[in-house]
């Protein structure tokens, strides 16, 4: 897969927050394999161990992504990304624009906004939206070449709530790279996402709060690996009726 010109690997992006400790962190990272991880510029800033976080990172080799997570106006979030990039020293970013308190959905419309205005800038938007159509051409016409459309509610674990209207994304942006953000609550969550043709699955939460974040993190990659390759393998379409695996012709015949 391709983003913005780079190839990585592994379809599994693991977000940074909530774990019990930095090293379980670390191993959880080792164990799944990626290769991206996301950083809320602002949750790092607020407790103060940064340095290490960051020194960390750069012993496991993983791309960081920093995200705008808890902004909530187009202005926040196109002064955090700025922030971000002087810290980082990378183009992308994560664009988040808040517009629920409860669901954490994405306000569409200053989404847009900002995307223009960061892309204009240089920057190279990962934007978390909803599973809508017009929304995704809106943000390719803004300067976004990936689209990351939400499984579900940030941190509910419910799984692929819309998974037509994910099929349907697919079907329309099929050159376009999909990540599918948030709502992931376990191992078979995102081997449904990864059946649908998505190119990879953001999670943190799933696996930060699991009762073992390292082996939770092992399940996922592998429930990714095997939802790609189910997807690659073309599944069988489902029938209203059932049809025997056995030929009627050749067997015996008790007089």
């Amino acid at each position: 897969m391709n983003f913005y010109g780079v190839d990585i690997a592994s379809p599994l992006l693991l977000g940074t927050a909530q774990y019990p400790s930095p090293a379980v962190l670390a191993k959880a990272i080792r164990a799944c394999g990626t290769e991206m991880v996301t950083v809320s510029l602002r949750r790092e800033a607020a407790d103060g161990s940064g340095e290490g976080f960051w020194r960390m990172l750069r012993e496991i080799g993983v791309r960081v992504l920093p995200n705008t997570a808890g902004c909530h106006s187009v202005h926040e979030a196109v002064t955090t990304a700025k922030m971000a990039r002087e810290i980082f020293g990378t183009n992308w970013i994560k664009l988040e624009v808040i517009g629920h308190a409860d669901t954490l959905q994405p306000d569409v419309f200053g989404l847009v906004e900002a995307a223009a205005l960061l892309a204009e800038d240089g920057f190279d938007v990962f934007p978390y939206m909803t599973d809508d159509l017009v929304v995704g051409e809106r943000l390719i016409e803004a300067g976004c070449k990936v689209l990351m459309p939400w499984g579900a509610p940030i941190g509910s674990g419910q799984g692929l709530r819309t998974p037509d209207a994910l099929r349907s994304m697919r079907a329309h942006f099929s050159g376009v790279p999909l990540v599918v953000d948030a709502g992931i609550g376990r191992p078979s969550d995102a081997a449904h996402a990864m059946e649908l043709g998505m190119d990879a699955v953001l999670l943190n939460t799933a696996v930060a709060k699991a009762g073992d974040p390292v082996l939770m993190a092992r399940a996922m990659a592998l429930a990714i690996e095997a939802g790609q390759a189910g997807c690659r393998a073309i599944p069988m379409e489902p029938r209203d009726l059932a049809v025997p695996s056995t030929p009627v012709l050749g067997l015996a015949e008790f007089a």
